[in-house]
């Protein structure tokens, strides 16, 4: 028979990751496929010969496909695998050759179907299939969303409504009926010689015999074993269990009481419609007695003692099956370090990697522009600037490629701080570019680095793709002939036309909003460009280490001196009236306003967030205020439109500027000293600091004004940590634990696969516990050609996103 083993493990793993053509050591998903097609197509039946070619031809279109289509492909090559390997079946069902457990297959054993678990088969397969679990090893990591605690075990006398509790007695009397059309009740009295209490299971409605057998499960006399958590039922007021955990006994000494669902901690595990709790829980049992001899522990002996860790064998058996609460912390405890420490290892080896097969630019800093520039500037750079300037200095000029990302809260001056790098870069005769999300943000940096560096006798060209054609194409001469210094920009850097003469520095302003392949596609522009990251979105450290545990991160955690805390008031009901009267008195003396309208739903936010904008300059512009000049600025503008509004904006001809969030980011107006934000509570906390942080950019007190009529507690949550704080990284601290890291940062397009144990709110010791234990075992070991059972892991922990270990 062939051996189809390693075709069949790729199909299991594209299937899990939801058909990505995934990219593995030497070819995408589909090549690989086509490639294994024909090397095997000898060893194929000459009777099933004839279904490779129409395979091999829909691999070839399989990239252009969408999912759905790529999972039927995948599905129908899957089910076809046994007419081509072995035998064609000559009656029943089609059916995958069922794998044998043998000595020797350990690295095999993980990949294999799940339906062959037993109690599993093809339709339960089919059902896991729908929570992403297609193979063993996906099933003995699937784990427990919660546990229930019935170890607690007492009399029906005791019992408080509400506790997690196992109790014995004799089932006392049965009751079946229908209270409502389709509906069933059974009731089932049981009692311990300390009391009686009911125990209910609604369900569909049945005729008089479906009845009579649900009410034969019962036999009065019987001793039963039941676990849950008892209530007040709100018409009788009498303590009840509704749908409790039962196991007939025997006698009730309790002999018979060896469960997996009752008289234990049980594990409640995420479902599917059609998949029972019960049968999952059964064949997770089995699954574990099959395959936990097999498991084997990639994690070095030592390390694992010296971190006082627990197997993974034990682990995994007392996450699922635990048999006390410290049992079960220690085994999430291991769980939980894997999870991060794999994280951790895949961000240390990609850097070794970068740093020994990535040539580097050696860019040291003559002074020949930067102190120039310096004694031009009307201002000293803070102590804060001043340390991470020196940070990036000793990078450009190491041997090594510089891995740094510049955290700074908005208004810390950024964009002073990348400036003085790009010039390290001209003054070694290397261009510079930025490139920046937005057109808006692209813009204000045009102008704010253009009027520096014209007093150097500098070049500065801008990109953008509302740009006129005659525009860009000057500029690609321009870029291409050397003819300017520094490019800044936004996606349209990375166009095919655009073509530097010697591109010697890369700086990515809020790198979060831009993917790996825009990054990697701007910095092959050059050969081997330096390139440094910046972000306004302040970044927990836990997350920073997660997200970014291959850079070096450098705060700017110093604001220019003269700058005000803003004021922040949440206004509700009659306050807003206030909120007008106030903002009154700043445009009287001269000052200039924002007024914010918010997304309504994402699914309408061409329409929806433009409207509610439009109607509120319109109220605003000739109820409330008619005496001063308003503007509307939102996303659907032109760019012209835009940038026009925004100079008179920003020459103060416009009072004030009502816009979408648009004006996220990018906008810097020194006289703007009021925001009003409409509908807060539709604005997550990051958001409604970087709102915030388009006033009190000068010295004049400024005042942010959160109007919400909301009541909910998480409104109340976010909007008192505004009035709070103005500090972005207590406020990103804040926001992590209210929303989780999924949510809080764009994880999905790091590269990083998704956690699912792990807390970065609480688990922060063993997030550093797990990335010194990483950067020792990367340190010594670069290639990890020492450990290669910990190498392979690592690569299949990564097998969505194998680039991501790629340099």
């Amino acid at each position: 028979m062939s051996d189809f083993s390693r075709l069949r493990q790729a199909l299991t793993i594209e299937a899990r990751h939801s058909y990505p053509n995934l990219k593995g050591n030497t070819a995408r998903f589909a090549d690989f496929v086509r490639g294994e097609l024909v090397r095997l197509l000898p060893e194929v039946p000459a009777t099933a010969r004839g279904h490779v070619e129409p395979l091999l031809i829909a691999f070839e279109g399989y990239a252009e496909l969408t999912p759905e289509e790529r999972a039927r492909i995948v599905g129908g090559l899957q089910a076809l695998l046994p007419r081509l390997g072995g035998p064609v079946a000559t009656a029943g069902p089609k059916r995958v050759e069922k794998p044998e457990v043998k000595p020797g297959e350990e690295e095999d054993w993980r990949d294999r179907p799940v339906q062959f678990v037993k109690g599993i088969g093809p339709r339960i397969a089919q059902l896991l299939a729908k929570v992403n679990v297609h193979t063993v090893d996906d099933l003995l990591h699937y784990y427990p969303r919660q546990h229930l605690d019935y170890q607690k075990r007492v009399r029906i006398g005791q019992l408080k409504p509400g506790d997690s509790v196992t109790l014995w007695g004799t089932i006392k009397r049965v009751e079946a009926y229908n209270p409502k059309p389709k509906m069933s009740l059974i009731t089932v009295w049981v009692t311990d010689g300390t009391g009686t209490i009911a125990a209910r299971w609604f369900g569909k409605g049945g005729n008089k015999f479906q009845l009579d057998r649900q009410k034969s499960r019962f036999p009065v006399g019987q001793a039963i074993l039941m676990s849950g958590e008892p209530k007040i039922d709100s018409f009788s007021g009498r303590i009840v269990f509704d749908r409790p955990e039962i196991q007939l006994l025997g006698d009730t000494s309790g002999a018979d009481a060896d469960s997996l669902h009752l008289g234990r901690i049980v594990p409640i595990y995420s479902l599917t419609e059609g998949l029972q709790l019960k049968a999952l829980r059964k064949a997770m049992r089995t699954a574990l007695d099959t395959y936990l001899p097999l498991v084997r522990d990639p994690l070095p002996a030592a390390l694992r003692e010296k971190l006082g860790m627990w197997t993974l064998k034990k682990a995994l058996e007392e996450i699922h099956f635990p048999t006390s609460q410290d049992s079960l912390q220690e085994a999430r405890r291991r769980l939980v370090f894997d999870e991060l420490f794999w994280m951790q290892l895949g961000l240390a080896y990609r850097r070794a990697q970068q740093a020994s097969k990535t040539e580097a630019l050696e860019l040291p800093a003559s002074g020949e522009f930067v102190t120039r520039l310096k004694d031009l500037l009307p201002f000293q750079l803070t102590g804060a600037q001043e340390r991470v300037f020196r940070e990036i200095q000793a990078d450009l000029a190491s041997p090594k490629p510089m891995n740094r990302l510049v955290q700074g809260d908005v208004g810390s001056g950024k964009t002073i701080v990348a400036l003085l790098s790009l010039l390290i870069a001209v003054e070694n005769g290397y261009q510079g570019a930025l490139m920046a999300p937005t057109e808006i943000l692209a813009e204000q940096h045009y102008q704010k680095i253009g009027a520096w560096v014209a007093q150097l006798g500098l070049r500065v060209a801008l990109l953008l793709g509302s740009m006129t054609k005659k525009e860009r194409e000057a500029n690609y001469r321009a870029i291409e002939e050397g003819l300017v210094h520094l490019v800044i920009g936004t996606h349209a850097l990375i166009q095919d036309k655009v073509n530097f003469k010697r591109l010697g520095l890369v700086v990515i302003d809020e790198q979060h909003r831009f993917g790996v392949r825009q990054r990697a596609t701007l910095r092959a522009k050059g050969q081997s460009p330096e390139v440094l990251s910046m972000t306004a979105t302040p970044i927990p450290r836990t997350l920073a280490l997660t997200l970014h545990g291959d850079l070096d991160v450098s705060v700017i955690d110093e604001l220019p001196p003269g700058r005000k805390p803003v004021e922040t008031v949440w206004a509700r009901g009659r306050e807003k009236r206030e909120v007008w009267e106030k903002v009154r008195e700043q445009l009287s003396v001269g000052r200039q306003c924002y007024v914010v309208y918010p997304l309504i739903e994402e699914s309408e936010k061409l329409q929806e967030d433009v409207k509610a904008a439009t109607e509120g300059h319109a109220w605003l512009s000739e109820e409330i205020f008619p005496e001063f000049t308003l503007a509307l600025l939102h996303g659907q503008m032109p760019s012209s439109e835009k940038e026009a509004i925004i100079e008179r904006f920003r020459t103060g001809e416009v009072h004030m500027l009502v816009s979408t969030t648009v004006i996220e980011v990018g906008v810097d107006v020194p006289n703007a000293s009021v925001m009003v934000i409409e509908n807060a509570e539709r604005f997550g906390l990051a958001q409604l600091h970087q709102l915030r942080g388009r006033v009190g950019r000068g010295a004049a007190q400024s005042y942010c004004y959160l109007m919400s009529d909301s009541r909910s507690e998480q409104t109340k949550q976010r909007l008192s940590i505004m009035e709070a704080t103005n500090d972005g990284f207590v406020i990103a601290e804040q926001d992590l634990k209210l929303r989780g890291p999924g949510e809080f940062l764009g994880t999905r397009q790091s590269g990083l696969p998704d956690l699912v144990l792990a807390d970065l709110v609480n688990d922060t010791e063993i997030l550093e516990i797990a990335r010194n234990a990483a950067i020792r075992l990367v340190s010594t070991d670069p290639e990890l050609d020492g450990r290669p059972l910990l190498k392979a892991d690592l690569f299949r922990y990564f097998s969505a996103n194998l680039s991501f270990l790629e340099v």
